[in-house]
């Protein structure tokens, strides 16, 4: 799982902060729904931007709840419910059944394993429902396997892999839609994979593990930082641009929270937690 697209809670509107929690709780709902406490272990933000992108953009018929979970027993929580919210779910449980298995072959990890195991009933049973979003998870691996081992060095490349996966994800159905939402997936999937690995490149390094940006630092090191931020800001402008060409009315405000400020969060993390380190080794 990706872990990167969220909102900026603090730029939100209380009432779209509201809104925003109850497409979170109601993701979370549909989790349990299909694959139980287990299921709702998975919760992710990302699916959730998926959810409210989906339902703004189709409006399907949306109902609102509220019931008592196992994270606030003692409180009821308010949550939506719709089909939109329901194919999130789906996409979730297909992507973390492949990063828990991942993670299993990368490290040998008999819990991970045993938590993919768990989930292969739900997940043989979206496969069924959504075969083209489920083959475009399974090559996405199969093709950062292969990547990996050859020791690919064009991040360009390898990154348009998630690109491809996370823009099929989005085309939730074949209509005069699908094209933009492809486009938008595809330079959003692009920026993830570039930003998970500078997130990770120095503990790679340390570990010595395969990182695309290794040769790039490598190479040019003087350029390497400006490289990354020039390639994130590009793609996210990208990602923007298909957006806006979607005819979203209801949750826009939220929507273009994490599409140009949310999504930068993490990054914005980094550096400054860079520059700390930085000022710390300053004699």
């Amino acid at each position: 799982m990706f872990g990167y697209i969220n909102a900026d809670i603090t730029q939100l509107s209380e009432s779209d902060k509201t809104k925003y929690k109850q497409f979170y709780c109601g993701l979370c709902h549909q989790l349990g729904q299909r694959a139980g406490i287990k299921g709702q272990m998975l919760l992710n933000y990302d699916l959730c931007f998926l959810a409210i992108l989906l339902q703004s953009l189709y409006e399907p018929d949306i109902s609102s709840s509220n019931h008592r979970c196992i994270i606030h027993p003692f409180k009821l929580k308010d949550y939506y419910s719709s089909n939109a919210i329901e194919y999130a779910a789906d996409m979730d449980i297909i992507l973390s059944y492949h990063s828990l298995m991942d993670n299993y072959r990368d490290d040998n990890s008999q819990l991970a394993k045993l938590a993919a195991n768990s989930l292969r009933k739900s997940y043989n049973q979206i496969k069924e429902k959504y075969p083209l979003q489920t083959k475009a998870v399974e090559e996405y691996i199969n093709k950062l396997s292969e990547a990996e081992a050859a020791g690919e060095t064009n991040i360009d490349i390898i990154s348009s892999y998630t690109g491809e996966m996370l823009g099929t994800l989005l085309t939730w159905k074949s209509d005069a839609w699908s094209d933009t939402l492809h486009c938008m997936g595809f330079h959003l999937g692009k920026f993830i994979y570039i930003l998970d690995a500078y997130e990770d490149l120095n503990k790679d390094e340390k570990r010595g593990r395969y990182n695309p940006l290794s040769f790039m630092k490598n190479e040019s090191p003087k350029e390497y930082e400006t490289f990354v931020r020039i390639n994130l800001t590009s793609l996210m402008a990208e990602c923007a641009k298909s957006f806006e060409r979607l005819p979203i009315v209801e949750n826009a405000d939220i929507l273009r929270n994490i599409i140009y400020t949310g999504v930068w969060s993490k990054y914005e993390y980094l550096q400054l937690k860079d520059k700390k380190y930085t000022l710390k080794e300053k004699p």
